[in-house]
């Protein structure tokens, strides 16, 4: 991870004298503007990959990772088109680290793996991979390309494997301009039920 981008991150979480839910509605009221790519922004990303994890009977974990899954492009501070610069912002490494201060791992570590997810599924189903659209294939060869036998036997062990996968498979799915989906709001009492120590106040 570049450095600037880091120390962007860090004072960003050091300056914000709020509690995390405040944080997190910060983070999307700065950024969520921001292109994802494939025609909806950061926040329209997010909130549809908690709609469809919710649509799904998904547990309140998951919905939550599902919303916050990539709460690292909010805090890395890259620009938009980082991936056509060529750069790999890690931003499932960023957020893993600032998911792991309030969460427990069934939460930080699909966010944490959900990348790895995309690699092994283009590594073991070919159509998977040629499916994947100009931007995220460029994506997927910035954050390793497939997978090494050693890396897929040893993402399989994993403990949060199968729920990495479905965070993927939301993920994949979440870039509809026309989708409706309830307001970020809806979700922020799940996710202050989430925190290992609630804060007393919203």
């Amino acid at each position: 991870m570049d450095s600037g981008s880091y120390l962007w991150s860090h004072s960003f979480a050091s300056n914000m004298k709020m509690n995390p839910i405040n944080e997190i509605r910060n983070l999307f009221d700065q950024r969520g503007h921001l292109a994802y790519g494939e025609g909806v922004t950061e926040l329209q990303h997010a909130l549809q990959t908690a709609s469809l994890a919710a649509r799904d009977d998904a547990p309140n974990n998951l919905i939550v990772a599902a919303l916050l899954h990539d709460i690292g492009h909010l805090l890395h501070g890259l620009s938009e088109d980082v991936a056509e610069q060529g750069i790999d912002g890690h931003h499932e490494c960023i957020g893993e680290k600032w998911l792991e201060k309030y969460f427990r791992p069934e939460i930080s570590q699909p966010v944490r793996l959900h990348v790895a997810a995309k690699r092994y599924r283009c590594t073991i189903n070919s159509d998977y991979l040629a499916q994947l659209s100009p931007a995220s294939l460029k994506s997927f060869i910035l954050q390793g390309d497939k997978m090494n036998e050693d890396e897929a036997s040893a993402f399989e062990k994993n403990p949060f494997f199968k729920n990495a996968l479905q965070l993927r498979t939301w993920d994949d799915n979440a870039k509809d301009p026309e989708m409706e989906t309830p307001l970020l709001e809806h979700y922020l009492p799940l996710v202050n039920a989430a925190l290992v120590s609630a804060p007393s106040s919203q």
